[in-house]
């Protein structure tokens, strides 16, 4: 999850409890996944970005880090959360909420190794 320049904080977003969408996330993700912050990713106009990696499962099965955008809600933060409980990348799909937040990053974008 990006916490740098501009996901994260009240200069961009005022009006979201950035704390809040932080704790919801980690509860809605429960023990099924770890959930980080970064420094800036480099995609400030699609903040607040998170980016879900694949579990080792998930990997050979063939799932890749997906980017996702704006994601500005706690409903949004509860149900990223339900998919990376249920398996995440490589292992359940995204439910449509979700789908519809997922992009591609650019090459600006610094890469998750």
């Amino acid at each position: 999850m990006c916490r740098g320049c501009c996901c994260g904080t009240a200069r961009k977003h005022p009006d979201i409890d950035h704390d809040e969408h932080l704790d919801a996330l980690r509860a809605s993700a429960s023990d099924a996944a770890r959930v980080r912050t970064s420094d800036c990713l480099d995609d400030c106009a699609r903040s607040n970005v998170i980016v879900v990696s694949p579990s080792r499962a998930g990997r050979v099965k063939g799932g890749r880090p997906v980017w996702l955008q704006k994601v500005l809600t706690a409903s949004a933060m509860a149900e990223v959360g339900d998919w990376m409980r249920a398996g995440g990348p490589g292992i359940a799909p995204p439910p449509a909420s979700v789908k519809r937040l997922v992009y591609r990053p650019g090459s600006s974008v610094k890469r998750l190794k």
